[in-house]
């Protein structure tokens, strides 16, 4: 344990030492690219009027490459990860908000037919039931991001759909603050997420992701359009045999592979009687501290995986976080 969080902060310290003399440079040329930038953003179709009064005041932000260069999912160990995220003191508070916004809650559940219990925990981990949403100015935050070379491209499209939302009055521009990634709202949408999921369903004609109301039904739509089953599992703890050949480990949330029906996996698993699932169910097994934790046992912690955590990484590509995300949502089954 000593060991591991000594290398932790040899790490950190190595980021923090690179940002530092990245963002003396990187001041240099912020200035240049953002000119380059406003003429692919005028040339994209948006406005110039919005470009040039949401772009002027733009900056070159280091922290936010220290964040994205050093991600708790980078470094936490799962055990850590989940504890921190699915805490009494969480379900607590995502009770409390449930209580106050039952009936808004329940028409949403009942409307999209995503459970209330996994929008509460997306809501709980995203931003602790709106407490937290962020007050990095987004602009900059992407606008960083898309200088930056790890992913440019990316983040240059996030930054023009941002402003075509602005330019089209679908968002507020005088809210945009948020996450150092550029996320937004109770549950903390990227701009091309607003885009194609989120919803004015209040119709007051703006949509309102700070909003419980807009904000509910958008994450909602969202799960429901991506193809999240209800009342389906998401995984199950597994204790794994020895014998189980490496190809059906998966340790990388960006591409689950050799999935096979629950029952295949039956002569791998010493707890599987004990788990009663459903054997025709398609399935996954990852390992999620393996490639991530220093020294980390190959097959502990182990997970076996069904299609709707796979839906929670298109939300997040972290393991952990759909990881967090379900156990929290199952906790909140006995609560409300």
């Amino acid at each position: 344990m000593i060991i591991n969080k000594m290398s932790n902060l040899i790490i950190k310290s190595i980021f923090l030492y690179l940002v530092f003399f990245t963002s003396v440079f990187a001041n240099h040329n912020f200035d240049h690219w953002l000119k380059k930038f406003q003429t692919k953003a005028i040339d994209f179709g948006i406005s110039k009027k919005v470009v040039y009064e949401i772009m002027s005041n733009a900056k070159f932000l280091p922290k936010v490459i220290e964040y994205d260069r050093y991600q708790p999912e980078f470094y936490e160990d799962t055990f850590t990860y989940i504890k921190k995220r699915s805490s009494t003191r969480k379900i607590r508070e995502g009770v409390k908000l449930y209580n106050q916004e039952k009936v808004l809650i329940e028409k949403v559940e009942k409307e999209f037919q995503i459970e209330k219990e996994l929008l509460l925990a997306l809501m709980g981990i995203e931003t602790n039931f709106g407490k937290y949403l962020g007050k990095m100015d987004i602009v900059s935050s992407l606008a960083t991001l898309s200088y930056d070379k790890r992913r440019s491209a990316f983040f240059t499209e996030e930054l023009l759909i941002l402003l075509k939302l602005v330019d089209s009055n679908i968002i507020n521009r005088n809210i945009l603050y948020g996450s150092w990634a550029g996320a937004f709202g109770n549950f903390q949408f990227m701009p091309r997420t607003i885009r194609n999921y989120a919803i004015d369903y209040n119709k007051n004609k703006t949509i309102e992701l700070k909003d419980t109301e807009d904000s509910f039904a958008s994450a909602a739509n969202y799960l429901k359009t991506i193809g999240w089953r209800k009342n389906q599992p998401c995984f199950f703890k597994i204790d794994l045999k020895e014998n189980i050949p490496k190809k059906y480990l998966n340790s990388s949330a960006r591409n689950i592979k050799n999935k096979r029906q629950v029952s295949f996996f039956k002569k791998y698993i010493k707890n599987f009687d004990k788990l009663k699932i459903q054997s025709k169910l398609n399935a996954a097994i990852i390992i999620p501290d393996k490639d991530i934790i220093p020294g980390a046992e190959t097959l502990s912690p182990a997970y076996i995986v069904f299609e709707n955590y796979e839906k929670i990484l298109n939300w997040n590509r972290s393991l952990r976080f759909a990881l967090a995300v379900c156990t929290l949502k199952e906790s909140f089954k006995n609560e409300i």
